[in-house]
């Protein structure tokens, strides 16, 4: 076992130094802590190095708290899982469709995700976020996604809300409940739901971010809400809650089995996203997991249930991997168990990555669009290496010569196709437990400078209550909007464009003159804005 933590230690060498952040990292295996350590330091400034008991905001790990928040109450009866929102929340408008509390947990509610509309709406991320915010933006939304239970979509919105049901129903903040039923009984002594962020935290981690030309710079968040996000934890706390998953100290058998209930669509899908976890295979073995990402903050909890073995991973540098790190030692941990069930890792898609060139790679760089969503993605060069260019760059690594791994996705794949076994053509992203989405490519597109007046003008979201204005700098159509500088746009299809993560589709009237736009994002679509002047 030295020999493996060993190796194990190599895998967090480079964040092993006095002069970057890095992780704390336990290993549980069989109800104990079979390795735990820190890498890197908690705060920079002070130069205070990260331990396993360090507290760090780990993001999306919340929800699988929040989902076992509201998995109680329905136990106790005080909440039935299929009992519309509007019940708890009427603030929530009416769509004419029912969303239930098991639409929110599942992310099938079809609700536009908080984080984005904000965006939207001009806010930075490292603004003051409160729930009555989030509700405010919630209250405001006039059209769906998709309708509840058609689709599954990621949706912090939802996690908020659910946060927000426990309060109402309980009539205590969500961080006293979470205390009293959760955390305590746990002895998850060094854990709390962050709702005030101007709280002292002694021992916690802080955020940070590579900075242009070398060194780190802090990447500020300064949330006030929870359920989506924002639970404070230590690795050594996290051991505690995997093991309930076997004991169900917390809930009792019918409390886990009900955490592992994978959502169905209405077309009777299944899909791979539980009450905050995510439940698929790795290596031919059964996995349990979630990550979790704002700010600088990376997280990862990774469990293989059959073989009562664990990796939790806690990050504050934004480009870290746990999810990635936690296979490989997983990979370390559990050679025997994938030699003898699952898959041996000379099996693997690894094996392959050697086989592709860099001119094989320049062959899939370009614009892929799809239609249904007006959602755009580009796959561009970096240093020799193909990149999805959308957000922070998640890097493409090849499997076969046409499938790739998409980084920070754990099981994501892109599929290259092509009609004449010549040019790339298409892309389609392949999760398991989610339905495919189909990308064509597109062919570059100009449009001359007459052609972009069309375009120019203020554009208003009585949703958002936020106006655009749509203008032409240096012969370049871009976007303006409160808090954020010029956006440049660049054509798509017709009467398309994309620029930063964003999709705009301008709308015609019957005499072809563009009276609007809709916008779309990963997580919102076609989010109206009407033209007001020019």
């Amino acid at each position: 076992m030295k020999a493996i933590n060993q190796q194990v230690d190599q895998l967090f060498q480079d964040y092993d130094r006095p002069d970057t952040p890095g992780c704390s990292l336990a290993i549980l295996q069989h109800g104990r802590i079979a390795y735990k350590k820190g890498f890197g330091k908690a705060n920079l400034e002070y130069a205070t190095p990260i331990t396993p008991q360090t507290i760090f905001h780990v993001a999306s790990v919340s929800k699988q708290f929040t989902a076992m928040a509201i998995v109680l109450l329905a136990q106790s009866g005080k909440i039935d899982l299929d009992d519309e929102v509007r019940k708890y929340i009427p603030e929530l408008p009416d769509f004419e469709r029912k969303i239930t509390i098991r639409h929110l947990i599942h992310h099938t509610s079809g609700l536009r995700d908080q984080w984005e509309l904000l965006i939207l709406a001009g806010w930075r991320m490292d603004d003051v976020i409160t729930t009555a915010d989030i509700l405010e933006l919630v209250k405001n939304q006039k059209e769906l996604n998709f309708a509840p239970g058609s689709e599954y979509l990621y949706c912090n919105s939802g996690y908020t809300l659910l946060a927000l049901i426990v309060e109402r129903v309980t009539g205590k903040s969500f961080r006293e409940y979470c205390r009293e039923s959760l955390f305590e009984p746990l002895g998850m002594v060094n854990t709390h739901f962050h709702d005030d962020h101007t709280e002292i935290v002694r021992n916690r981690a802080y955020s940070y971010a590579p900075k242009e030309g070398g060194g780190f710079k802090h990447s500020v968040l300064s949330y006030a809400t929870a359920g989506a996000t924002s639970l404070f934890t230590t690795a050594e706390d996290l051991a505690c809650w995997d093991e309930n998953f076997y004991s169900g100290q917390v809930g009792g058998d019918a409390a886990i089995g009900q955490m592992h209930e994978q959502g169905v669509l209405n077309d009777k899908d299944l899909i791979s996203y539980a009450f905050g976890l995510v439940v698929s295979q790795y290596r031919g073995l059964k996995i349990v997991e979630h990550s979790g990402g704002d700010a600088g903050f990376r997280s990862h909890l990774l469990r293989f249930p059959d073989e009562h073995f664990a990796v939790v991973i806690l990050c504050n540098l934004s480009t870290m991997k746990p999810g990635i790190l936690c296979r490989q030692i997983a990979d370390l941990y559990l050679d025997e168990e994938f030699n003898a069930k699952g898959e041996p890792l000379e099996k693997q898609d690894q094996t392959y990555t050697h086989n592709i060139t860099q001119s094989d790679l320049e062959r899939y760089a370009g614009v892929y669009y799809n239609a249904h969503r007006n959602e755009s993605m580009e796959l561009e060069m970096r240093a020799g290496k193909l990149f999805l260019s959308d957000g922070p760059g998640f890097e493409l690594l090849p499997m076969s010569r046409d499938c790739f791994a998409l980084t920070g996705y754990s099981d994501s794949r892109l599929i290259f196709g092509s009609k004449d076994a010549t040019e790339i053509d298409e892309v389609v992203m392949a999760t398991p437990g989610t339905p495919s989405l189909s990308f064509s490519r597109l062919a570059p597109l100009a449009r001359g400078i007459d052609q972009l007046k069309d375009y120019a003008g203020v554009y208003y979201s009585p949703e958002l209550e936020v106006n655009y204005l749509v203008e032409i700098q240096d012969d370049r159509l871009g976007v303006r909007r409160r808090k954020y500088e010029f956006i440049p746009l660049e054509p798509t299809v017709p009467d398309g464009f994309r620029g930063e993560n964003a999709d705009i589709l301008f709308q015609r009237d019957p005499e072809n003159t563009v009276r609007g736009l809709v916008i779309s994002t990963g997580r919102v679509r076609n989010l109206k804005f009407e033209k007001r002047s020019i």
